[in-house]
């Protein structure tokens, strides 16, 4: 049978084009149907408070790094989205003065705009959030040598190769509304996938690369980060790929009710508790990853019941 066209973008793959039981089940989980999701290989943590859920997060940082030796550097990869845990993990470096001589941080994903990464100082620019929000903040005499960096853009095959050289202890990531880590989006409906999207091993063998963005990202992105303004949002970007991710020992991602809605929170969280991958929803490929953790604020988690406002 046919998959359906999408409700939103009809010349892509996205949620909208699953069974319709799958996603009417997702809308029916509760919050405590969620904490019952876990299974081995899944865990669903739940936070009662933004302060306990940065901290969490922080922390994944710290504790990523205190592994790191000079026989077998290690690092963590994070986000930018959310950003509000990079000041606590500048703090806490800071204050329990640990050394990162030994340690690496990879960016998720990066601008491109006319087929290049965004400069640095672009005001949209993500190595400039993680500079400006966290690795400016630490003390020089702790902070980690700059080649220990890896932002993607520049030189995406550099950027891959290194996640064979150092120990990836943890990839964090937000979730987008179109359900995706880092910027792994659906693709479009087009050539070889006009009727089916990819299968999630074709998917999962996909690098870190330039990818063209589905138009709920641009506009997600345009909301979020300049004020609705949708030409001042790039419509491709340099991501991370599942080939890196699943080089990490553990992915780790973070609900905080803002960057995705109650009824994406659900749906990813039941895909990967049950096995269902399906590339039109990237996040549920994480179903085949040894190692993954949902973070949620509880008080994001919302309803996904008809409310007037």
């Amino acid at each position: 049978m046919a998959r359906p066209l999408s409700i939103v973008a009809p010349g892509w793959w996205d949620y909208t084009t699953l069974d319709r039981k799958i996603l009417d089940d997702a809308a029916k989980l509760t919050p405590k149907d969620l904490e019952q999701l876990s299974r081995p290989g899944f865990k669903v943590v739940m936070y009662d408070t933004l302060e306990d859920f940065y901290l969490a997060e922080a922390l994944e940082y710290v504790t990523a790094w205190k592994q790191a030796t000079p026989a077998r550097p290690a690092g963590i990869c994070g986000p930018i989205g959310p950003t509000e845990q990079l000041p606590l993990v500048a703090r806490l470096v800071n204050e329990l003065d640990i050394s990162l001589k030994n340690a690496h941080f990879w960016g998720m994903d990066e601008w491109v705009m006319n087929g290049k990464s965004v400069p640095p100082d672009h005001p949209l620019s993500f190595q400039k959030a993680d500079m400006e929000l966290c690795f400016n903040r630490i003390r020089k005499d702790l902070l980690m040598p700059p080649e220990n960096l890896h932002f993607p853009g520049a030189d995406n095959n550099k950027y891959s190769a290194s996640y064979d050289a150092v120990r990836c202890v943890v990839m964090q990531g937000g979730q987008g509304e179109v359900k995706h880590w880092a910027f792994n989006d659906p693709l479009k409906r087009e050539g070889e996938y006009k009727d089916n999207p990819p299968s999630p091993a074709e998917y999962r063998a996909l690098p870190t690369r330039i990818v063209d963005l589905h138009p709920m990202t641009i506009i997600q992105n345009a909301r979020t980060s300049g004020g609705g303004v949708v030409t001042s949002v790039p419509a491709q970007a340099a991501s991370v790929g599942p080939v890196e991710t699943w080089k990490a020992e553990k992915v780790s991602i973070w609900h905080a009710g803002k960057h995705d809605n109650p009824f994406g929170q659900r749906l990813t969280a039941m895909m990967i508790s049950k096995k269902l991958p399906d590339s039109a929803v990237p996040m549920s490929l994480l179903a085949d990853h040894s190692d993954v953790q949902f973070n949620y604020y509880r008080h994001g988690l919302g309803t996904c019941e008809a409310e007037m406002h």
